[in-house]
């Protein structure tokens, strides 16, 4: 129910939870040392919980035992403390409940300030190289004014805790009264710090002045197409594999997201960033311009611009698969489906959705553009393997992922194979994110993984490997620490980020700081596979070390039904994907295009062999001809390049566009003449 989401928040949350009603008993039995030990131990499992950001902490709130009732019952446990040491009609007794109280009555005007300063802090649109030159945006209140502030406040009652318990075991009550003042002052120095903010000149330009200024800039910049996304935080890679295709159109183009959680996850990018969450806002927006809109992703709020008629508008997903989502019948509301390749077309004839044949337009993959070929052989003396599943989707159909029925046995094979092999595991972003199953077989792989490695680093048949490159491991981990260190400078400008009002202000376009963190980015991924030894299996995680990067340092790949195979096979390598809903390999070959060139794995992964053997020994390559028919058949010729033909794309729409706009406005005209 808590989801807790670790061992070590497990831990806390079990010491917070026995902690309070040992604080109680000490208070009432009494004793001093019990009472401070148990009390220290919540605190401490109280910031924990929140510093690690634990689900559990909402939980508690909505039962009635949030933040500030938790520090408000151990402040009463106090007071009952004093009363039963004897206390109760003492001086400090009294003081104690009334200095106390005053606490609590601060953080009243406390928390109100805080949320006027954010309310009135909050754009109606958020931005990134979008000049807003005439609208009033004053520099954000220092983070450590406004990050976590109720929590901030509420631990400053811990000097008046220690001051009264000092005062308790030594008998000298100034203890007290100076924990007690010192919390007192702190809590006035921290709201006295907040109050400037809320003065007229520190807020931002009102809410129309700022929407005013957008589409005053839009009609300016006047953009002629569009990248649309809605979606949560952690889908920001569907939008973020299109922002280098978006960059490189010959024209005027805008990426236009719907979500504030998805600008942190935004990659770099000089195109203009506009994020309207607002559906009013958007639809009052002036976006009269824009010709071309392109959808990554089939989502509810892709009717707030699908209403539009002026502009074409263009599912472009965001990658091609033998996948259901991939024939979505939702697709039929746009103007044009862009598929990779001829595979796409094909598939949405047999789907049967409704999208029809003279709608669909082939314009390749331009993201692959990244991928080398291969040459034939391994890229180092052993051959290197790939396992990239795909999550385990919104339903429990077995074929969704490799994960759960058969992934075990892929990576002990691969670990345990005949010839030694090295096994590299990327896992899809949202793989546990539903199920519970998932998530565990997901770290026992993890778990394997990692063992296998440690195993590997001591065995004395790589030991001579490893003296051989230990001066290039070293040389490149130093690598690593220049350019993630100029990484992070240039990511925040050299400051330290501001609150979104101030980031929409300072987020100006900067095509030579991009063009160096591009840079930076393929020299941190040469230096990251140089850190490592070609031998060293590794678990790959995050944003940063790319799918497309393991695609290039692997020889073959072990995958399920998604874009990953279809990515892949632009590399001309050997690969396999499981049949984890047990079709059998003639009727899973027959349902799935990607599978055709592809070794079909059953859950028992005893086909390993053949895509080892493939790797090694060209003459055991029987499906390399397949492949490469397969390629052009999935993903396009490879002439001309897959951007010039998404460029040609969005400009052959944008004509179609504008001679509907005209058409119709000569229709209006001749009937009102008439």
């Amino acid at each position: 129910m808590a989801r807790v989401g670790s061992g070590s928040e497990l831990a806390a949350a079990l010491l917070m939870a026995l902690g309070f009603p040992c604080i109680m008993l000490a208070a009432i039995i009494p004793n001093l040392w019990f009472f401070a030990g148990a009390a220290a131990v919540t605190y401490l499992a109280d910031h924990y919980l929140h510093h690690c950001g634990s689900y559990l902490i909402n939980r508690l709130a909505a039962v009635r035992a949030g933040l500030s009732i938790r520090f408000l019952v151990r402040q009463l446990l106090l007071i009952l403390l004093l009363s039963r040491m004897g206390y109760g009609e003492e001086t400090l007794f009294y003081v104690t409940v009334a200095c106390l109280l005053a606490f609590y009555g601060l953080q009243a005007p406390q928390s109100a300030v805080v949320t006027l300063i954010r309310l009135r802090r909050k754009l109606p649109v958020v931005t990134r190289n979008i000049g807003l030159k005439q609208v009033r945006i004053p520099d954000a209140p220092p983070s450590l004014l406004l990050n976590r502030p109720a929590e901030k406040m509420l631990h400053l009652d811990t000097f008046a805790m220690v001051g009264v318990l000092v005062a308790i075991e030594t008998g000298v009550t100034g203890f007290a009264y100076a924990g007690l003042a010192v919390t007192l002052v702190l809590a006035l120095c921290y709201l006295a710090a907040l109050l400037p903010y809320i003065r007229p000149s520190r807020l931002v330009a009102p809410e129309a002045q700022v929407l005013s200024a957008v589409d005053t800039w839009l009609g300016e910049y006047k953009p002629n197409v569009v990248l649309y996304f809605s979606g949560s935080k952690d889908s920001a890679y569907q939008v973020n594999m299109w922002l280098e295709t978006m960059a490189q159109l010959d024209g005027r183009p805008l990426i236009l997201l719907r979500e504030r959680a998805i600008l942190p996850q935004l990659n770099t990018t000089s195109v203009p960033v506009l994020c309207v969450p607002g559906g009013v806002h958007l639809m009052n927006m002036n976006l009269s311009s824009v010709r071309v809109a392109l959808y990554a992703a089939n989502v509810g709020k892709n009717i707030h611009l699908l209403r539009v008629p002026t502009m074409k508008h263009v599912f472009i997903g965001h990658g091609d698969s033998d996948k259901l989502a991939s024939v979505n019948p939702y697709s039929k509301a746009y103007d044009e489906v862009w598929t990779a390749g001829r595979a796409g077309r094909d598939r949405y004839a047999l789907a049967d959705v409704g999208v029809r044949d003279e709608d669909i337009v082939e314009v390749g993959r331009p993201q692959l553009a990244a991928i080398q070929p291969w040459s034939g052989a391994p890229k180092n003396p052993i051959p290197t393997v790939l396992y990239a599943p795909t999550w385990e989707g919104w339903d429990d159909n077995p074929g969704n992922t490799s994960l759960l029925l058969a992934g075990e046995n892929i990576v002990n094979r691969l670990l345990n194979a005949e010839q030694p092999v090295r096994l590299l595991y990327k896992p899809h972003p949202f793989t546990g994110t539903r199920s519970a199953r998932a998530k565990a077989v997901h770290q026992r792989i993890t778990a394997l993984i990692e063992k296998a490695a440690a195993e590997r680093a001591n065995d004395p048949r790589w030991a001579k490997e490893s003296a051989a490159l230990q001066a290039v491991q070293a040389e490149a981990r130093t690598e690593l620490a220049r350019i993630e260190a100029r990484l992070t400078a240039l990511s925040s400008g050299g400051n330290v980020a501001g609150d979104e009002a101030e980031m929409s202000r300072d987020s100006l376009a900067d095509p030579a700081r991009e063009a160096e963190i591009a840079r930076l980015k393929d020299e941190w991924n040469t230096a990251s596979w140089q850190a490592l030894g070609w031998w060293e299996h590794k678990v790959v995680t995050g944003a940063r070390m790319r799918l497309y990067d393991c695609f290039n340092e692997s020889d073959a790949m072990v995958s399920d039904i998604s874009s990953v195979v279809s990515d892949f096979i632009a590399s001309g390598k050997p690969y396999a994907v499981t049949d984890s809903a047990a079709l059998g390999e003639d009727e899973f070959r027959r349902q799935n295009t990607a599978v055709r060139a592809a070794v079909v794995l059953s859950n028992a992964a005893t086909e390993l062999d053949a895509l080892l053997a493939a790797v090694v020994d060209p003459a055991a390559d029987t499906l390399a001809a397949d492949r490469r028919q397969l390629k052009e058949y999935l993903l396009g010729p490879d002439e001309p390049t897959s951007i010039v033909q998404f460029d040609t794309a969005v400009k052959d729409l944008a004509v179609k566009s504008e001679a509907r706009n005209a058409g119709l406005a000569r229709s209006l005209g001749e009937r009102v003449g008439g």
